[in-house]
């Protein structure tokens, strides 16, 4: 009874232990959430200092503590960010964005001496837009189902992915421009220092995000920095296995991250790097621009990635850990602006010869248009394959390769959201299912909840025990090279083979000869 008491103490967890909600302690203090339906809900939790003033692009510093106990009801403002255009499917409105933004949201049904396995989203957006708060990230659904969800704030854009010879000269490291990437590092420790206190298992955490969120997964299984921080990981069409660029050097017709970020500097008259710290966040924030007139992405800096994301897979250097990877049949309808899809075979040569070019007659066998109005379609649909289904499946390969058991799905219903006759499947249209998340007023049919319910089945089944598999579910083959199996999440559920192999084949052909140039 003494022994149960002491647990009790430590994890207050009940509700009457404080007047605004369920309490617990964690890195910096207490904190105190909500309770409903049997989900305690807990808000804007910091898992680091606020990367301001000489903090601003370093690594992420530890835990400001705070005294009391600190109200986590409400989500951390966004990491700064420009909206997507309002008629764009992902726009969203921004309550309000800010630098000190470096917080993450923790969903728990579990009792605090419980080791439900751990599920941590790492949000999409280009790694330039997003948020953990997003409503359709909401965890209250998986954790009901036997999870602890946890979704996770990181720098994004310029703030997020930054080179400065004076940052690299700063860093014991040599290196600069991962800041996100090193964020959300920070958040994965983070939860293995605390998870237990919301009755999760540290033993048992799965990494899970969609499209700049799946590069994410896909980026921290490669940096040797997050070596032991989880234990399965899910990549929903995302994948860095192209070319990089590097910190210092020009490769792959990719200026070096350093000379971008000297471009961006003298944009802003900055003359060094304490002239850009002492710049306003906004204004920095309006240089970088709606639409990001400077890259953003994880770079080679000898640290972060000691060589490129690809080649640490190629050469079984990875983190060995089960996943689920796939992408979703219609990824470019949302993604590619109507106006720069070609509507006549003249836009589709151009195209061709653009990306395809020593490869026009084998594009034309596995991407057929007779008319300008398949066009449209060819376009689409290789483009989609390029950038997704393609990166995807060498993910899978890599795996198995390795000798580590890897699932592949292909996304294919369609769903009643926007102009859903010409989105279709399309890019993150998978995610309200994964979460069980569809929104009540969108007009979701009885076989959408079905759909639905089966694969917040499957994500929660992995992240339990490292397969998908379970009772009253269509068997979900692990992938091989032979067959290449993969389960096709559409109208029905289903186990099929060799995915737009030929296609697939005739991608890895372009990448072939353009990794062959440099």
């Amino acid at each position: 009874m003494k022994q149960l008491l002491a647990v009790l103490a430590v994890f207050t967890f009940a509700a009457a232990a404080f007047a605004n909600g369920p309490t617990v302690k964690v890195t910096g203090g207490t904190i105190a959430g909500t309770a409903e339906n049997g989900v305690s809900v807990f808000k804007g939790i910091p898992y680091a200092a606020p990367p301001v003033g000489d903090l601003r692009w370093a690594p992420p510093a530890d835990v400001v503590p705070w005294t009391g106990t600190k109200d986590a009801t409400k989500f951390s403002p966004d990491c700064m960010q420009a909206p997507y255009d309002k008629n764009s499917i992902y726009y969203r409105p921004l309550d309000a964005t800010s630098e000190d933004c470096l917080c993450l949201n923790v969903w728990t049904a579990a009792q605090p001496n419980d080791k439900r396995p751990v599920m941590v989203w790492i949000h999409g957006g280009a790694l330039t837009r997003g948020s953990g708060a997003t409503p359709t990230y909401d965890g209250a659904n998986l954790a009901k189902k036997g999870v602890v969800l946890v979704t996770i704030n990181y720098r994004l854009n310029v703030f997020g992915f930054y080179s400065h010879t004076g940052l690299t000269a700063e860093s014991k490291h040599g290196a600069s421009g991962n800041q996100g990437v090193l964020d959300q590092v920070a958040a994965l420790k983070w939860v293995q220092q605390n998870i237990a206190q919301f009755g999760g298992d540290p033993s048992r955490v799965t990494i899970f995000g969609e499209s700049a969120g799946s590069w994410s997964v896909c980026a921290l299984m490669a940096t040797p920095l997050s070596k032991g921080l989880f234990h399965r990981a899910i990549g929903e069409s995302g994948g860095v296995f192209g070319p990089m660029a590097y910190l210092k050097e020009k490769k792959f017709d990719q200026e070096s991250a350093e000379s971008t970020g000297a471009k961006f500097a003298e944009s802003l008259g900055a003359k060094d790097l304490a002239a850009l710290r002492a710049l306003p966040a906004e204004k920095i924030m309006e240089a970088f621009g709606p639409r990001g007139n400077t890259p953003t992405r994880g770079i080679v800096d000898g640290w972060v990635f000691p060589k490129e994301v690809r080649l640490i897979f190629a050469g079984g250097e990875q983190h060995k850990v089960p996943v689920i990877v796939g992408s979703n049949a219609n990824e470019m309808t949302t993604l590619t602006p109507r106006a720069m899809v070609p509507t006549t075979l003249d836009g589709l040569k151009t195209y061709i010869g653009r990306e395809f070019k020593g490869f026009e007659t084998e594009f034309a066998a596995l991407y057929p248009a007779a008319s300008d109005a398949e066009a449209a379609d060819a376009f689409l649909d290789a483009s989609r394959d390029r950038a997704f289904t393609w990166q995807m499946r060498t993910w899978a390969r890599e795996m198995t390769k390795a000798e580590v058991p890897a699932y592949l799905y292909f996304f294919t219903r369609i769903p009643p959201v926007g102009d859903h006759a010409y989105n279709r499947a399309f890019h993150a249209a998978e995610i309200a299912y994964a979460f069980g998340n569809l929104d009540p007023t969108r007009g979701y049919t009885d076989q959408d909840r079905a759909l639905s319910d089966a694969m917040s089945s499957y994500w929660v089944n992995f992240a339990t025990t490292g397969d998908p598999n379970g009772d009253g579910l269509t068997i979900w083959p692990a992938h091989d090279t032979t067959h290449d199996p993969y389960l096709e999440l559409g109208d029905e559920i289903m186990s099929n083979q060799h995915l737009l192999k030929p296609q697939l084949d005739l991608i890895q052909k372009t990448m072939d000869a353009r990794l062959a140039t440099e």
